[in-house]
């Protein structure tokens, strides 16, 4: 999940939301927001803003 997830956003090619991501893929966001999770603590994703995200 945390792949498809993070291949959304490079797509998206801007700072995204998890909803943003989760009606993009058809899925749940709290599936969205745990894969985001992993992903930060990771460091493959940063937090431009508030609630937004974008691949590191």
């Amino acid at each position: 999940m945390k792949n498809t997830v993070l291949k959304a956003m490079r797509e998206a090619g801007k700072p995204v939301r998890p909803g943003d991501v989760a009606k993009a893929l058809n899925v749940d966001s709290k599936e969205v927001s745990k894969a985001i999770k992993i992903l930060k603590d990771e460091g493959a994703v940063v937090s431009p803003k508030r609630c937004y995200y974008e691949p590191a």
